[in-house]
């Protein structure tokens, strides 16, 4: 078959499934992460030499018995801020030319941190005010392909600045620049007219975490397949890689934007 088309028909199945499985109930979402999760583990695991027997039962039970527990504010609370301490060791590695590699320790905290809660965390983002709202994560999902096709396009065009050479050296400063002016106003027309959130406000702030900390998350990725010497973390989707190649950028701003969520109960 040919590559191109190959391409087209996984990444088409792909959203298709995503897409379907998010929209038709809060169930189906928590299956559909289920399973990616425990892909995502396989492909961490072989990326960072730990042993999956072990990191799978971890996995599984975490996923088990903590993905419908969004209610629970403090635990909330604690999980997210455990992810983002997590996210935050991972931008000060991306930022560090001189570190390459963590100690079995640290590595197994990155995934619970980096690839565990980022899972569990979505299906609390996917929980609005009134309960179960798909529009709330397709929303995210689109400002990130958003972000990613307009970073592209612009950079491609009149990129000339390298925004992260020794990682990403395509992407431009253009490119990011770019990405995240289209990304507000997909925020904003989103708000308006598909969600239909009564303050415009909050998405224009979501739209801008989506593209900054999506746009991290890609290049935190690219640092670690560098040093693990692999261009993909797997093959599942033939022309895409794994699925860490194709929700990097959804584990790394999901935690962000529930950190967004939980300030704003706080404060009101």
């Amino acid at each position: 078959m040919n590559e191109t088309l190959k391409r087209a028909l996984s990444g088409a199945v792909y959203v298709l499934l995503l897409l379907g499985c998010i929209s038709y109930s809060r169930e189906g979402l928590a299956i559909l992460f289920g399973v990616f999760l425990l892909i995502g583990v396989y492909e961490f695991c072989k990326m960072a030499e730990l042993n999956f027997y072990v990191s799978l039962p971890i996995a599984a039970a975490s996923y088990y018995f903590l993905w419908n527990k969004n209610a629970d504010i403090n635990l909330n609370t604690v999980l997210t801020t455990i992810s983002i301490l997590i996210s935050i060791k991972l931008v000060l590695y991306l930022f560090n030319a001189n570190k390459t590699s963590f100690n079995i320790y640290t590595r197994y905290f990155l995934l619970f941190g980096y690839v565990i809660l980022p899972f569990i965390l979505a299906n609390y983002v996917a929980m609005g005010v009134k309960g179960y709202n798909p529009k709330i994560l397709i929303s995210i999902i689109v400002l990130i392909w958003t972000n990613d096709t307009f970073a592209y396009l612009v950079g491609k065009n009149i990129g000339k600045n390298k925004l992260f050479p020794s990682v990403s050296p395509k992407k431009t400063i253009e490119g990011f620049v770019g990405g995240l002016l289209f990304t507000i106003i997909g925020g904003a027309l989103l708000a308006q007219y598909y969600i239909m959130a009564s303050n415009l406000y909050i998405w224009i702030v979501i739209a801008a975490i989506v593209s900054i900390f999506s746009t991290l998350g890609d290049l935190i990725e690219s640092k670690l397949k560098r040093v693990a010497g692999i261009k993909d973390t797997g093959n599942i989707m033939p022309g895409h890689g794994g699925i860490l190649d194709r929700l990097d950028s959804i584990i790394f701003v999901i935690p962000f934007i529930n950190l967004f969520y939980l300030i704003l109960y706080y404060v009101s």
